[in-house]
């Protein structure tokens, strides 16, 4: 029978097992491996990724971190590499090429064909001394003394080294291209990360929703606007600038301390000097204002004139937080 604690002391033999390969890598990293980054950087073609089996599977992860931070990449199957796909690589791309032992059958044709045609080949393989190591131009030594499978046979220690030193890589490159957030939300614009650093206060207005009250207004105008518009807000403007806020709290606060209201307007109840924010500006930043005055309605205006209400809640349904 099979008990808990087994089942947790043969997950921790696994990840120890994994993060012990990973570390060793650490004693692989040459003059290769600067080599093969420089080779990479200094390319005016793309990266192109290939494998075989699992180590195909890594190659396209592989693709996706590169693509997502500035080194325009692609995947190659290595078995569709010799029936055409060959004709995706161009003149100036360099090629990693992953395989554990560096000797399988595609591994054999393919090489040759990538020499062929002069591009630079680097080798991320368990083996340096396999067929792919010869053939490479530079060889990323991913060697594990075993795999975490019990029978020393189900790709797992080998799989995540490559794994890793195709991570190593790519934060290389960003170094070396000083990659900085802004950059990664180029290429993430759908992501929370993207949307904060790309998302502009302009983006988020809905025009057709504007609350506007004149001064003079009566109150009766006032909770009108606010129920019409339902933005819980109304800004007070007078000779076409805002010079106050009224907010449905206001309105709640001015029927507690009164019976009457009919002698009153707009500019009686109104808070002068609202919080405001540009159209330019980014959403992110009004995010900011929002939480350190806890409020939850900005007033947008540009050249100090008004162009609307920016919400929390519409900030909130992008998922910006």
């Amino acid at each position: 029978m099979i008990t808990k604690e087994k089942i947790l002391a043969i997950a921790k033999k696994t990840i120890l097992s994994e993060s012990d390969a990973i570390a060793k890598l650490t004693d692989f990293l040459d003059d290769n491996f600067y080599k093969a980054t420089e080779a990479i950087y200094n390319s005016k073609g793309r990266l192109v990724v290939t494998g075989i089996g699992k180590s195909a599977i890594i190659a396209q992860k592989m693709v996706a971190t590169f693509n997502s931070t500035g080194t325009p990449s692609l995947f190659l199957h290595a078995s569709e590499a010799i029936h055409g796909d060959l004709g995706m690589i161009q003149n100036d791309d360099v090629i990693i090429c992953i395989s554990k032992s560096g000797n399988s059958p595609e591994i054999k044709i393919l090489v040759p064909l990538l020499k062929r045609f002069g591009n630079t080949l680097i080798a991320i393989t368990g083996n340096t001394s396999s067929f792919l190591a010869k053939g490479a131009d530079y060889v990323l030594n991913t060697t594990v003394d075993k795999e975490a499978c019990p029978i020393n046979l189900a790709p797992t220690n080998s799989t995540t080294a490559q794994l890793v030193m195709g991570d190593a890589l790519a934060v290389c490159l960003m170094e070396i291209r000083d990659f900085k957030p802004e950059d990664f939300a180029v290429y993430h614009p759908g992501g929370a990360l993207g949307k904060k650093l790309l998302l502009k206060v302009s983006d988020m207005l809905e025009h057709t929703l504007k609350p506007i009250v004149a001064h003079d207004d009566s109150i009766k105008q006032v909770i009108f606007e606010i129920s019409e518009k339902r933005l819980g807000v109304t800004a007070v403007v007078e000779n076409n600038k805002v010079i106050g806020i009224i907010t449905d709290g206001d309105i709640r606060r001015m029927l507690n301390d009164r019976d009457s209201f009919a002698d009153l307007t707009a500019k009686d109840i109104m808070t002068k000097n609202p919080k405001v924010i540009h159209s330019t500006d980014m959403v992110v930043d009004a995010l900011n204002i929002l939480e350190d005055f806890k409020i939850t309605q900005l007033i947008v205006v540009d050249n100090d004139e008004y162009q609307g209400v920016l919400h929390l809640h519409d900030i909130l349904k992008e998922g910006i937080i």
